[in-house]
């Protein structure tokens, strides 16, 4: 929830969170508990929330149309910048059976 400013008649200005549906609606002052319009002195401090959910909305303001790059300026699966692939454990022996590398000793394989 953002923090927003209010500023009370009898007390002066205060901060209060408020959820962004209710960004016009009025707050209790903490001190005296009177009625307090919002102040328009700075944005809304959006800091506070977790970086998860900043993410998020983040995500949600991207153009779902928009293609995604990679920093090189290649489009996604070009292929020239693909990770390489691994060789496999499996290790064929001079007699054509299969061994793992790295596979328990008293395993039967297929």
């Amino acid at each position: 929830m953002p923090l927003y400013e209010y500023c009370c008649e009898a007390c002066g200005p205060f901060d209060a969170f408020k959820p962004l549906s209710e960004f016009r609606a009025p707050a209790a002052c903490p001190e005296c508990g009177q009625s307090a319009a919002r102040m328009i002195g700075s944005a809304p401090a959006l800091s506070t929330l977790s970086q998860a959910v900043r993410r998020a909305h983040a995500m949600n303001e991207k153009s779902a149309d928009s293609p995604r790059s990679t920093r090189s300026g290649h489009g996604m699966n070009c292929g020239c910048c693909a990770a390489r692939s691994r060789p496999g454990k499996t290790r064929h022996t001079a007699d054509g059976g299969k061994t793992f590398q790295g596979a328990r000793p008293w395993m039967i394989s297929h």
